[in-house]
């Protein structure tokens, strides 16, 4: 059974014993896939970093963080696409659009989303979606600019039915992570009615741990309880998840 994480910051921790003890943990509970989204330029080497250091199991993508979007965001998008011409890559992320922190900032998060879409469009690769109180904002744009080869995933969906419904009808899968084991949060009964085959795994590490670790910093590991999760509420088992995930994120990677 082989797990596939395809969200995790596990990059952030800068000691090296701990990494390789994060990266052990996870592969010893089957999740030997682990997808490394890029925020920033100052955080390329630690991505590139732990991709060296375990090929056959983390791959990394490249993309500006919609939070990191700032008045020089021009300059930190001609670095980060230097760093594309000269790195293997699967997919340009994270990106997208984020109202929680900074409304000001939004049509400079628009100009960032659309410059970085037409990256993966050049280069046919799939983008990994950052989301938060803004869909329509993000939902706007990816009509806009929807074209046959976009394609890539919408990261820790919390949405309704209807949107969930709204990104799939676009061509893109959703990233479930943490949330649908919070109590309260209502993602449970979405993620029931969604079809597999429209889904993918994360933990978005170390953020958002599941229950039963909610509250503490999250790892890949603790992937598990996600797709266990998961595999509840659609009533099949754990490997089937698995399989199931996995083949999913192999159609989006192409790995």
């Amino acid at each position: 059974m082989i797990l596939t994480d395809t969200h995790t910051h596990l990059y952030y921790e800068r000691d090296q014993i701990a990494l390789e003890r994060l990266m052990q943990r996870a592969l010893n509970e089957g999740v030997g896939r682990l997808f490394l989204p890029n925020v920033d330029v100052e955080s390329i080497p630690l991505v590139m970093n732990l991709a060296k250091l375990y090929p056959e199991n983390c791959f990394p993508m490249l993309g500006l963080h919609p939070c990191d979007v700032k008045e020089n965001y021009e300059q930190e998008l001609k670095q980060i696409y230097q760093e594309i011409d000269q790195q293997k890559i699967y997919a340009i992320g994270e990106i997208g659009i984020d109202l929680y922190w900074d409304k000001t900032s939004l049509d400079r998060q628009i100009s960032a989303f659309k410059a970085q879409i037409n990256w993966a469009k050049e280069l046919d690769l799939p983008i990994v979606i950052h989301c938060r109180d803004a869909f329509e904002q993000v939902h706007e744009v990816l009509k806009e600019m929807q074209h046959e080869g976009l394609r890539g995933i919408f990261h820790c969906f919390t949405g309704s039915l209807e949107q969930a419904r709204q990104i799939i009808e676009l061509g893109f899968y959703l990233g479930i992570g943490g949330v649908v084991t919070y109590k309260n949060a209502g993602l449970d009964g979405v993620v029931a009615k969604i079809p597999l085959e429209h889904l993918v795994l994360e933990t978005d590490s170390p953020y958002l741990a599941p229950v039963p670790y909610r509250g503490k910093p999250n790892e890949s590991s603790y992937l598990v309880p996600i797709a266990q999760k998961v595999a509840d509420l659609h009533q099949v088992s754990l490997a089937t998840i698995a399989e199931i995930t996995t083949r999913n994120s192999q159609k989006i990677f192409g790995i």
